[in-house]
């Protein structure tokens, strides 16, 4: 567990991560003057390279400009830019330096892109040796060796009972388009059309993909209770609770009267993120596969954020023990570059050949980055270092709790961490008999206010849930223990001055 101490990287310095290389720590003085950096990192192996050179930030007028002329430039779409206005201009590891001259600790990780943290020396010595050697950098779906490679070692972390039979096709670049395309695949293998999800999905925000997110009204998607200790959908939680979301399921499928016809697929979150950082208990993700495998419904496993270790295995289905028909990956299986894939089942590979197609199916910088990256988190078991440090988070977090009555829950799996914030003194509706109590209402104005608070300490958080009330961490797995101490102390210190701040009740959180 950690002690809520002084945050030992106030200062400008260099800490050591898990292995050989160096990764920046923080500092949260305002205004502060970037310091010339001097490291010595290994990348690909022996081959030593210094770095000597003052760190590219523009004064504070640049910084504001940038600021304001993407305000004036680029849709009312953009989101993170709104919350988080800061300019990058250079990053290693856990850390990003801004354009105004601070350094932020960064517990987004680009969503959960970045398994290894920014610019780790084997993702930058992958993607150099590709540009170095002369290969096409874009090739549509042709083999090339650096894919053959990719998709050498991706199978290689697969669980083997799935990889031994099982097909890949490369999509867009995001996942979204690897979510449309497992719609796609089952709607062609079943003849059906329909889709089974659940409340509080996230699949991402192409017009398929936020259908099965509940972003739209679509009579092909039929959207079923998902599990929660916190805020049960049938106001008992835990496996009760969990046992009676699975009847549900089974019901609705089996009426023949309930209005829902035989789907073509189940979609599922291991650990929905977005939707507010809920973990799928085991008991019941195994329930979904052996329903759905007695209907002959194909299981898709969206681990788009939860692959590649972020939840203490290297795929969330792991824990639970399920094998999936179709497992849906992006994010960090590129190395922080765009790539997305759906692997599944060979028996559902019933495609004609260009059935489905794509221009940025070919990216070879993105597999040399992912290549690279999947071999680092399995060889130096990442995976597990992530459960030992996310439990210690969490604990640290749960003594956090103890002391602030803001906190209605502290939930996760590995390094996907979620703080629900919540308003005490509103009374929650009332109990049921025999019923647990419920929760508060959830306080979206204090999780705007601690994630404002966290940004003038030098840490980078991102809200979710239903109501934004959720404080997300997504650290990159190469978190050292230092750095992790540092996370939880400003974020202590953050929540004790939103929980003091008077003008929190007047702003309203986003929603997602």
């Amino acid at each position: 567990m950690f002690r809520f101490t002084r945050d030992p990287s106030r200062s400008a310095s260099l800490v050591r991560t898990g292995d050989t290389r160096t990764a920046f720590t923080a500092s949260v003085r305002p205004r502060e003057i970037v310091p010339t950096c001097n490291a010595t990192v290994t990348a690909g192996g022996s081959r030593a390279v210094s770095v000597t050179e003052p760190a590219p930030v523009a004064p504070p007028s640049a910084h504001e400009g940038i600021l304001r002329r993407q305000s004036l430039r680029e849709s009312a779409a953009r989101t993170y830019a709104r919350s988080l206005p800061i300019v990058p201009v250079r990053a290693r590891g856990l850390t990003i330096e801004g354009a105004d001259g601070r350094r932020y600790l960064d517990c987004l990780s680009g969503a959960g892109t970045l398994a290894l943290g920014h610019n780790h020396p084997v993702v930058l010595e992958a993607i150099r040796k590709v540009i170095d050697s002369g290969a096409p950098l874009h090739v549509l779906d042709l083999a090339t060796p650096v894919k053959d490679a990719f998709t050498t070692e991706l199978f290689a972390t697969l669980p083997r009972q799935f990889a031994d039979n099982a097909r890949i096709q490369f999509c867009g670049p995001a996942g979204t388009d690897a979510v449309e395309a497992a719609f796609k695949l089952v709607r062609a293998a079943t003849g059906r059309s329909g889709l089974l999800t659940f409340t509080g999905a996230y699949h991402g925000m192409t017009a398929g993909a936020l259908e099965a997110s509940g972003g739209a009204t679509d009579v092909r998607v039929t959207r079923l209770p998902f599990p929660q200790d916190y805020r049960c959908p049938f106001g008992t939680g835990g496996e009760h609770g969990a046992t009676l979301a699975a009847r549900w399921t089974e019901h609705l499928l089996d009426d023949r009267k309930g209005g829902v016809p035989a789907p073509a697929g189940m979609i599922v979150e291991p650990v929905q993120g977005e939707g507010g950082v809920n973990p799928a208990p085991d008991a019941w993700l195994r329930r979904m596969r052996r329903i759905t495998e007695e209907r002959s419904i194909p299981l898709i496993a969206d681990e788009v954020q939860t692959g590649v270790g972020r939840t203490g295995a290297f795929w969330a289905v792991e824990h639970s023990g399920i094998v999936p028909d179709v497992m849906v990956l992006s994010k960090a299986i590129g190395g922080s570059l765009p790539l997305a894939v759906i692997v599944y089942r060979a028996e559902l590979d019933l495609w004609q050949p260009g059935a489905h197609a794509g221009t940025f199916r070919g990216n070879q910088l993105a597999m040399a980055a992912g290549a690279a990256t999947l071999a680092y988190v399995r060889e130096n078991q990442l995976a597990d270092r992530a459960a030992v440090l996310g439990a210690r988070m969490l604990a640290s977090l749960r003594e956090l709790r103890a002391h602030h009555p803001g906190i209605g829950d502290v939930r996760g799996r590995g390094l996907m961490i979620g703080l629900e914030l919540v308003d005490p003194e509103s009374a929650p509706l009332p109990a049921e008999a025999g019923d647990p109590a419920p929760a508060p209402p959830p306080d979206p104005a204090l999780a705007l206010a601690v994630q404002q608070e966290c940004l003038r300490r030098g840490l980078i958080v991102e809200l979710g849930g239903r109501h934004g009330a959720v404080v997300r961490l997504l650290p990159p797995l190469t978190l050292t223990d230092e750095q992790a101490t540092a996370v939880v102390d400003r974020l202590a210190d953050a929540l004790a001055a939103a929980t003091r701040s008077p003008q929190r009740r007047t702003t309203a959180g986003p929603t997602t």
